[in-house]
């Protein structure tokens, strides 16, 4: 079990649409066409997709050439075996009968349906926030009854602005394609950079790629866009931003439990909390249909806006009239935009959660007396930066995977083990043994032990450095070791993406050093002097070397007009910011932060160097072997190889 990692491809996307049996058979018959012709290209497609089982009787050749033409013009390309995929999904989503199991709900070609209340709403937000923008001036406000929307999204620059609404600072406007007549070209990577900057925020975008984005696909680009609307609307629920949130404590619960509850179920607790002293005897434990007699946010607002409050609302009857009477009493807050009488009435889950945490923002209801705060839990909130940022980068990475179980706190959400499986599953399929797994809510803690000890059990099949290391530890929650087991296993999924791309490497595995090598062999092509000693050497923090590898691997992606020096902290910053912006637009889905850059975190330089390896590898045709026969990696490996894994700090 231990040699079995499965076939993988570097997008989670494109991974989620085949099985291990599907990806085994069709990598097969790419591998066979390219010993047989020494690459392959689109011409060589039609031929070899016309006769899989799939599309036999279905697809002539000729047929089949005609889709491709539409996604590949130029028949000379040489394609990647990722590419191969998506040219058998294009295929594939024309096939009016026998839809194989190949292509998953997501993408298949059945009508979806609209909500247009939800569309308003949502247009409403963005005309709200984006109408100062200079560059959307022209198009906003975009008329909530049209489908002007879907249309405007195309070009990416619109949910480029609106992730960094919800997010400020995520995405360094300058690297955004923002003349008015985009190619293709910039197009795609506006939204590459859109994607994967939403990812790096917490969306969970599996099921959507920029071609889905590109052709304004209405369901999915709603279902995105709100998945950025919640991010900012939730964004204060935490005790970090609003510390005030302690008073929701109960005399039987610890601050910890709070902490690790997900933003909507406190935006819940919060609601919960109003409506006890407010005489409201139900618990609400939804936003659909436990509010859509109106009754609940009769109560919430007379607690919250005593000076507008009014019984006359809970004495009317008709539901309908009554949710009517509630938006009337929201309006005095400003706080209608997202609902209407009929959405309260119908129980829109979306609609409902985005009114409750709207007026959680105007109108918390909590202690503004900093004083009331324990000192205690300000300790515990201001926890140490690095651990925070790696939280967020582990918990990030782990949700774009696609598991079924989204995680809101790493710390928290992974004691009992089972979102651990379900990572390990993603990036070793087949590692896990679910009959021996304790599916969640899990009561009895040796289950959860139980579920602990066969992540640690996969990780030293995987190679893990686990020494001392028990299922136990993770159950209390021990910080510094699951943050350990974690790297190990993000730096694993990468090395494993770049080791599939083994004909780059004669058939051996790759390593750090390998990467290291690599990056500063393509900085000196450029022409250019920065080289690394190694991923914690001191003088990456100005970014140079970075943009320079960036340049090397893509020359126009980098725009050196807006490249300073990096002598000074504030040009270092602004260098660090365009790194990861430009390195998304590439196409590359990473999560460190600027200051990961500034503070030369090893570990997170190591991955962004493999990330760009990556996209290189995979989008050019490189005629001399990456790695020479007599290149002396040795004193590198001495350096970097073997990074040390038991601390679960930056600091290996």
């Amino acid at each position: 079990m231990s040699s079995y990692v499965g076939v993988l491809v570097s997008d989670p996307w494109l991974q989620s649409q085949f099985t291990q049996v599907e990806l085994r058979t069709l990598k097969s018959k790419f591998y066979s066409t390219k010993t047989r012709f020494g690459r392959v290209t689109v011409k060589h497609l039609p031929p070899v997709l016309a006769k899989l089982k799939d599309f036999s009787g279905k697809f002539d050749e000729n047929e089949i050439k005609t889709i491709l033409d539409e996604s590949y013009p130029n028949r000379a390309k040489e394609v990647e075996f990722e590419t191969f995929l998506r040219a058998f999904l294009s295929v594939q989503s024309r096939g009016s009968k026998g839809a194989s199991s190949f292509l998953k709900t997501s993408t298949t070609t059945f009508h979806h349906a609209i909500n247009e209340s939800e569309k308003a709403s949502y247009v409403s937000h963005i005309n709200s926030y984006l109408k100062e923008e200079p560059i959307l001036k022209s198009y906003l406000p975009i008329n909530p009854t049209t489908n002007a929307l879907f249309d405007l999204v195309k070009d990416g620059v619109l949910l480029c602005k609106l992730i960094n609404v919800a997010v400020p600072g995520t995405i360094d406007e300058r690297a955004i394609n923002t003349k008015k007549e985009l190619n293709p070209w910039e197009r795609t990577e506006n939204l590459s950079l859109c994607l994967n900057s939403a990812k790096a925020i917490g969306c969970t975008v599996v099921n959507i790629g920029t071609q889905d984005i590109a052709e304004g696909t209405p369901h999915l680009v709603l279902g995105l866009i709100f998945q950025i609307i919640k991010i900012q609307l939730l964004a204060d629920l935490n005790l970090k931003k609003t510390p005030q949130l302690v008073e929701l404590v109960e005399e039987n619960q610890d601050v910890e439990e709070l902490m690790g509850l997900a933003p909507e179920k406190l935006l819940l607790k919060w609601m919960n909390f109003h409506l006890k002293k407010a005489g409201y005897e139900k618990q609400v434990t939804n936003f659909s249909s436990d509010v859509k007699d109106g009754e609940a946010y009769a109560y919430l607002l007379n607690a919250l806006a005593p000076e507008h409050s009014t019984h006359v609302t809970l004495e009317i009857k008709d539901p309908s009239e009554r949710a009517m009477k509630v938006l009337e009493q929201a309006e005095k807050l400003d706080c209608k935009r997202f609902l209407s009488p009929t959405d309260i009435v119908e129980g829109s889950a979306n609609l409902n959660l985005a009114f409750v945490a709207q007026l959680f923002h105007h109108r918390n209801g909590l202690s503004d007396e900093s004083s009331k705060v324990p000192d205690s839990v300000t300790e515990m909130v201001t926890e140490d930066e690095e651990t925070s940022r790696e939280e967020r980068c582990f918990r990030h990475w782990m949700n774009s995977l696609g598991a079924v179980t989204y995680v809101d706190n790493v710390f928290e959400d992974v004691k009992n083990g089972w979102v651990l499986l379900e990572v390990l599953d993603k990036v070793s399929p087949g590692s896990v043994n679910w009959k021996h797994a304790n599916k969640p809510p899990i009561k009895m803690p040796f289950k959860k032990v139980e579920n602990c000890n066969q992540v640690i059990k996969i990780g030293k099949e995987l190679n893990f450095s686990l020494v001392n290391v028990a299922g136990h530890d993770i159950v209390q929650g021990n910080k510094k070791l699951l943050l350990a087991f974690l790297w190990q296993l993000m730096r694993y999924t990468m090395l494993q993406i770049l080791n599939n791309l083994r004909s780059h490497w004669q058939g051996r595995d790759i390593t750090e050093a390998d990467i290291l090598n690599w990056a500063n062999r393509k900085v000196k092509k450029t022409g250019r002097a920065s080289q690394a000693v190694s991923f914690k050497d001191k003088n990456l923090s100005n970014g140079i070397f970075f943009l320079e590898l960036l340049s090397g691997v893509q020359p126009r992606v980098v725009n050196w007009s807006l490249v300073s020096k990096g002598e000074t902290e504030e040009e270092k910053n602004l260098n660090a910011t365009y790194i990861i912006s430009v390195a998304r637009k590439l196409g590359c889905s990473i999560f460190l932060l600027p200051e990961d850059i500034l503070e030369v975190n090893q570990k997170m330089m190591l991955i962004l160097a493999a990330s760009i390896m990556n996209w290189s590898l995979q989008h050019q045709s490189d005629t001399e072997s990456t790695v020479s026969d007599d290149t002396d990696v040795s004193s590198v490996t001495e350096e970097i190889s073997n990074l040390s894994t038991d601390d679960g700090s930056s600091d290996v």
